[in-house]
């Protein structure tokens, strides 16, 4: 009785391991069709088999799977996936598991790139992702997948991306090697044999190598701008702490940590900042305009002045600049107009009152006077630098000047 039950479970072992077989051969030869959706649903039958295959059968299965699942380059990202986690349950090395990843990863790159370059960067990113995925020891993947994200304006996504490669340590450092094109005298950063071949065969000459920049403190600095750009103002300063650390004296930085403090309130913190800032570049054009516009809120006029005068020298065509230059003469000359209306009606209130007015009109003339010294360096001038100078032309009676400003006004 005893060998008879034995018997019986060998032959229904025997005839369950058949099945599978005639299964998997069934999902191979769809695939070997492509007929991808049989694959997909034969997939599905044979997954309930799984665990009482035997390796070599589960080595086929998944493999046959994978390509169930990547179509040949036709199916979903969610079915790439599918396709790479399967690819990873390959034991042993199989050399179709490997040549199957290497056309995954060509047809993921080539379809990143194409969507990079047609601008659809959301799909850019999930194809970079996905690559990543396929080859985990390319972590550039993972950083054009950030890169991607962030034209994309997907500010969560981004975060991911670079707090992953900043946990990884990430720095993308590598040795280019270059040689000059002698017929286009231009510089190109080849493979490098291929670099060598050419000197080799005359095409190009003066060969070389560098080490590129590391990418360490852009990951930190811009998931700290992610970090101000969510309102998490405490996770962006605790950011831009530890990449100060690895780049003390990265002006970015600097300025990224004093726009956290000014929208806490802090303009103490904020202006120290700043000023720090100039120092380390004092012939940077974008720390002088927030310089001045700090001491403009601050009603430093005098200051302020100086500091967008500063601008103007550095980048003449700051329209901002020169707005906020002009606005500060406008300012100071409409702050006459209260002693002007408090004054009474005797001789010596008349003829403080003309003083007053003389020096209005004096300060206005040099707001205008601003404007079109900037016009002179900007002959593209936006339509706020003429329709100011349009206003403050009507303030002084000048009709005929306001008229010409705003002529010169684009439609």
């Amino acid at each position: 009785m005893k060998k008879q039950l034995i018997l019986a479970t060998a032959l229904l072992v025997t005839a369950f391991s058949f099945a599978q077989k005639k299964e998997i051969k069934a999902l191979e030869k769809a695939v070997k069709n492509n007929n991808y959706a049989e694959a997909k649903n034969l997939v599905n039958q044979l997954e309930s088999m799984e665990s009482s295959m035997d390796d070599k059968l589960k080595n086929k299965y998944y493999l046959a799977s994978a390509n169930a699942y990547f179509a040949n380059g036709t199916s979903s990202s969610e079915d790439v996936l599918k396709a790479i986690k399967v690819l990873d349950k390959v034991s042993g090395n199989s050399s179709d598991a490997t040549k199957l990843k290497r056309d995954i990863e060509n047809d993921l790159l080539s379809k990143a790139n194409g969507y990079y370059t047609t601008k659809e960067f959301g799909k850019a990113a999930l194809a970079f992702e996905n690559l990543y995925k396929v080859n985990l020891n390319d972590q550039s993947y993972l950083y054009y997948a950030a890169v991607s994200a962030i034209n994309d304006q997907d500010m969560d996504a981004a975060l991911k991306y670079y707090l992953q490669l900043n946990e990884l340590g990430y720095t993308g450092v590598t040795t280019e090697y270059y040689a000059t094109n002698k017929a286009s005298g231009q510089e190109d950063v080849l493979e490098k044999n291929i670099r060598d071949n050419y000197i080799k065969l005359g095409t190009h000459e003066n060969p070389g190598e560098r080490v590129t920049e590391s990418k360490a403190s852009e990951i930190t600095r811009n998931i700290a701008l992610i970090y101000i750009n969510k309102g998490e103002n405490e996770k962006a300063l605790a950011a831009i702490a530890e990449a100060k650390k690895n780049n003390p004296d990265d002006v970015n930085l600097i300025i990224s940590e004093a726009n956290i403090y000014n929208k806490l309130g802090n303009e103490a913190k904020f202006q120290s900042l700043l000023q720090e800032a100039a120092l380390k570049e004092p012939n940077n054009p974008i720390i002088h305009y927030n310089i001045g516009v700090v001491y403009m809120n601050n009603g430093e006029i005098l200051k302020a002045r100086t500091a967008f005068e500063k601008v103007l020298k550095l980048d003449p065509k700051n329209s901002d600049a020169a707005l906020n230059l002009s606005t500060s003469y406008i300012g100071e000359g409409n702050s006459l107009i209260d002693q002007m209306n408090n004054l009474g009606t005797s001789k010596a209130d008349n003829i403080k009152y003309d003083q007053l007015k003389t020096q209005k009109a004096d300060l206005f003339k040099l707001g205008a006077k601003t404007l079109v010294d900037y016009i002179k360096n900007d002959t593209n001038a936006p339509n706020t630098i003429y329709e100011q100078l349009a206003n403050i032309y009507n303030a002084l009676g000048e009709s005929e000047k306001a008229k010409e400003a705003k002529a010169m006004m684009k439609q």
